[in-house]
């Protein structure tokens, strides 16, 4: 079999029902395009049926899917990892499973890629999410590109590729929790962004939930930016600078007008934002202290249970 010239990478979790449609529409797509290509699907520890279909796929065509089967569960990000370490293409092109973001649009992101853009991202244009999510994905963009000077439209699509000196630099750079996007974004130097489709889910549930969007946020920004503890660092000494003004105000209006018990609710209630703020601040710098954590004790990212490739 020829050297495969691009690889599809799939993370895929819980799709039993998603993956026998992805496969009838991204082989025929991969297939007419011309070019050698692999896919690879990595199983991050599925609970349904979905390793027993991946067999099923790597029996019509073993010529093209390999598939790699995690232990457990370990996160979107560390399966593309996966995928990106095994790969053999010179080009990378990474999809969700659940077919919101459509394989068709695949051969015009390559286009790009050819014209010598060595990462391009999709954007999805028309969003078929529901209200909430399509907010918080909005304002997460809006801070992302504050915080970390990452200027990307869309940091939450899935479908983009990756030229593979850009691969290499994201394998090489070992990080625990890795965040693939936006790491490329700020590795590329030519990087182009195209406007993609975007579906309702073929079948299935998704996957993420309120909690896991929220932990996604806050692996971008802790992991691409110091402005969150220099936020409260700033917030800190403001308040440390009104609060000492509060007490020598409080300290003169006691020499010369006396004590008065009515403004102790007043203080209650000062003391609670401090104190407030103080947990707050102890949480961000609890988000950095667990990722140092997690760089220096050197667990793998992820153990592997199964691989179905043909030699």
């Amino acid at each position: 079999m020829p050297t495969p010239t691009i690889s599809i990478v799939i993370p895929v979790f819980n799709e039993e029902l998603t993956l026998p449609i992805l496969f009838s529409r991204l082989i025929p797509v991969m297939d007419k395009y011309g070019k050698p290509y692999e896919v690879i699907f990595v199983n991050d520890g599925s609970k349904d049926n979905s390793q027993k279909v991946l067999a099923e796929l790597f029996t019509k065509r073993p010529d093209v899917i390999r598939a790699v089967q995690f232990m457990r569960n370990y996160g979107q990000h560390p399966a593309i990892m996966a995928g990106f370490e095994r790969m053999r293409g010179e080009v990378a092109v990474t999809l969700d499973c659940d077919l919101q973001n459509p394989p068709e649009d695949i051969p015009k992101i390559l286009d790009l890629i050819e014209q010598g853009h060595d990462v391009v991202g999709g954007y999805r244009g028309d969003r078929q999410d529901l209200a909430w999510r399509k907010f918080v994905s909005k304002i997460s963009n809006i801070v992302r590109a504050r915080i970390t000077n990452i200027n990307m439209r869309d940091h939450g699509c899935m479908l983009r590729a990756y030229r593979r000196h850009i691969v290499d630099q994201i394998v090489e750079a070992g990080d625990a929790t890795p965040f693939v996007t936006a790491l490329s974004q700020s590795l590329a130097a030519n990087p182009a962004e195209i406007e993609v489709g975007h579906e309702e889910r073929a079948a299935g549930v998704s996957n993420y939930n309120l909690y896991k969007l929220i932990r996604y946020n806050f692996d971008l920004m802790t992991g691409f930016s110091l402005v969150p503890l220099q936020m409260f660092t700033i917030t800190g000494m403001i308040l440390s600078v009104l609060s000492f003004l509060l007490v020598i105000y409080m300290g003169l209006r006691r020499l010369f007008i006396g004590p008065e018990a009515q403004g102790v609710f007043t203080l209650f209630a000062i003391l609670f934002l401090l104190v407030s703020v103080a947990i707050t601040g102890l949480g961000i710098v609890g988000e950095y202290v667990g990722r140092i954590y997690m760089e220096v004790r050197k667990r793998p990212k992820y153990t592997i249970k199964e691989v179905l490739e043909t030699k």
